[in-house]
């Protein structure tokens, strides 16, 4: 064993004949309670996702380069039952380890930062599971209400690397996090009054000299935040790329988008290198979701005996994936030990989604949730709007209609061609009530005019990409960088969508078309809706605080805050009918473009009930299934 002298020794031989150091750091983001690969949901196994299988790749990759880091970007403890189960079912007690921390302290993790879904349960739970967390949390632009930092903004670690000949070298690395500051709208009914957020550059470069003060060599920032592909706006939740201009930042790790990087999905942003994994020459990684990729930074540092200074000589930037999508299987065994870690709570997990809620008649899919009306979206809205009636009934809202808005979670996309909601007839159960509402939102209703429902839906059928009547060939119908849980289905009203018009608003909410109209016949009551009249919406926290930049959304004309979880208002709602009859009812369609053919990508599984006009076209290498409709 080392002594200290003889350590120090050493340090002092590596700063006198300088060699060069390959220090790789490894990222896992957005993993929502994955700790295993099963879906909770169908209640079975899968290898397309997991911390389990992640590990292997975590274990392989050290194994590959002696210098290794290991950080998580976040959005941890949210995002299927397991999550739910440890924040609600049987929670946390003081002192008591969170058990993805339980898995991630096999791992050795040398820091973490906090995701906008750490704050689905409230400050209070969020404070008990860092409590007890196995690795440093960091977080900068989260403030108290008088201005001081909430979390430790950052870090400076001491770190013993070794060069490339073997000699040990100190290496302070800097360790900065960021979360969106759109949690205050996302969350506000458990954040309003208590926490501030600063804007995710600013609080960059409030910091980062404080870092380099402290003797930061290199700094790692850990930023929840997806990457931005257009120019910065000051208080964006997209600033990853925005953070490579912070002088002083050496690396960012991003997520929140549940995308990849390197991946062509960011080709176009200003000063990408692909090959390299970098943009304006720094490492940025955004491995994915769930854990189906590991993000991979290595650097070779130089360290400059006159400057007694290090620097980044050369970096790469890379992702590892799980899963092979084209030929359907593992690229790596689980390691068994991430499996022993949560063994209690995956168990317990187990026993809580298989709990009955009532009896259903008929399947509930949502593989054309996007082309129809569609029953998965249809109970959600149901007991919304069965929640909110009861809860306004004789207050000063109780005489004014009441429209649901529910949007289909589960429709594929960067999610997989198994991400779908697939619950057969027969005992409908808790984790049937969590695959239809993925979420930890809680009910809330806000006031709005006819004119408002319009634009609302004007803003949903963003979901399409405009289609051309004169063109034969099939058109894409669905624009993909949309994201589905913004797809709101109105009930209470009926309209049409006609996707041969422009659509009035940006995948961002931005009115882009102000002359066009794609929502036609909305009518209320079998009338033309006032565009004067008033209408309570039962919908999300997340929508009424103005999640997805609905316009008219804001937070200001909200006349319902629940402290309900729309999981139990579902819960409720189905208890209460006993046996559920999953039927749509039809409200809304798309306008019939005679003479053209729609190309719609789903589940080969949606062979099952196909609408009228569609026929299969082939079956992808990616899972996916193509689709042929024709009106």
């Amino acid at each position: 064993m080392r002594t200290k002298f003889a350590l120090t020794a050493a340090l002092l031989l590596g700063a006198a004949g300088a060699q060069t150091v390959e220090l790789r750091i490894l990222e896992t983001t957005d993993l929502h309670t994955a700790a295993r690969g099963y879906d909770y949901y169908q209640d079975k196994p899968t290898g397309e996702f997991g911390l389990e299988y992640t590990a292997t790749l975590i274990k392989q990759a050290r194994e590959e380069k002696r210098n290794t880091l290991l950080f998580d970007n976040g959005d941890l403890i949210q995002g299927n039952p397991l999550g739910d189960f440890a924040a609600r079912v049987q929670p946390l007690k003081d002192g008591q380890m969170h058990p993805m921390h339980q898995a991630m302290r096999t791992l050795r993790y040398d820091g973490a930062t906090l995701g906008n879904h750490e704050f689905n349960y409230g400050l209070d739970y969020l404070d008990r599971v860092l409590a007890s967390a196995p690795m440093p949390y960091v977080n900068a632009n989260v403030l108290n209400t008088d201005g001081t930092n909430k979390y430790t903004p950052f870090v400076v670690q001491r770190k013993i690397v070794y060069s490339t000949d073997g000699r040990p070298y100190v290496l302070n690395v800097g360790v900065i996090g960021f979360t969106p500051p759109q949690i205050l709208n996302w969350d506000r009914a458990h954040l309003e009054g208590k926490v501030q957020a600063l804007d995710i550059v600013e609080a960059a470069r409030k910091f980062i000299p404080q870092m380099k003060a402290q003797g930061a060599d290199i700094v790692v920032a850990l930023a929840h935040t997806g990457i931005n592909q257009g120019a910065y706006t000051p208080g964006g939740e997209q600033a990853g790329a925005a953070l490579t201009g912070v002088e002083g930042i050496d690396v960012v790790l991003t997520g929140h988008s549940h995308l990849e990087f390197p991946g062509t999905a960011y080709k176009d942003v200003a000063g990408v290198d692909l090959k390299k994994g970098t943009i304006n020459g720094k490492v940025v990684l955004m491995p994915g979701f769930w854990g189906n990729n590991l993000g991979m930074a290595d650097l070779k540092l130089n360290y400059n005996r006159a400057t007694q200074k290090w620097t980044i000589a050369d970096a790469q930037g890379s992702i590892r994936p799980i899963w092979d999508k084209a030929a359907k299987k593992n690229l790596v065994e689980p390691d068994p030990v991430i499996a022993a870690a949560v063994k209690k709570a995956h168990e317990g997990t187990l026993a809580y989604v298989r709990g009955k809620v009532a009896d259903l008649t008929a399947p509930v899919t949502s593989y054309w949730a996007l082309v129809q009306d569609d029953p998965s979206v249809q109970l959600v809205s149901n007991a919304q709007a069965a929640y909110v009636k009861a809860a306004l009934a004789g207050g000063q809202y109780k005489d004014l209609p009441v429209l649901s808005a529910a949007a289909p979670f589960k429709a594929g996309g960067r999610a997989g061609a198994s991400y779908y909601t697939d619950i057969p007839a027969g005992t409908l159960a808790i984790k049937n009530v969590a695959d239809l509402y993925v979420y930890p939102n809680t009910v809330q209703a806000v006031l709005v005019t006819g004119a408002q429902v319009q634009e609302w839906l004007e803003r949903s059928a963003g979901q399409f990409n405009r289609i051309d009547p004169s063109k034969t060939e099939p058109q894409a119908l669905v624009d993909e960088s949309f994201p589905t849980y913004n797809f709101d289905v109105l009930d209470g009203v009926t309209y049409e969508i006609d996707v041969s018009q422009p659509s009035r608003y940006d995948r961002s909410g931005k009115l882009v078309n102000a002359d066009a109209r794609r929502i036609k016949n909305l009518q209320y009551q079998g009338k033309p809706i006032d565009p004067a009249g008033q209408f309570v919406i039962a919908t999300n926290n997340y929508r009424a605080s103005g999640g997805g930049s609905f316009p008219g959304l804001d937070g200001k004309n909200i006349v319902l805050q629940a402290p309900d979880e729309t999981r139990e208002a579902l819960v409720k709602y189905f208890n209460e009918q006993k046996t559920v009859n999953p039927t749509a009812d039809g409200n809304w369609k798309l306008t019939p473009i005679p003479g053209a053919t729609l190309l719609y990508v789903s589940s080969p599984n949606a062979q099952k009930n196909l609408p009228a006009g569609a026929a299969l076209l082939r079956t992808r290498e990616d899972g996916f299934a193509e689709y042929s409709i024709k009106f």
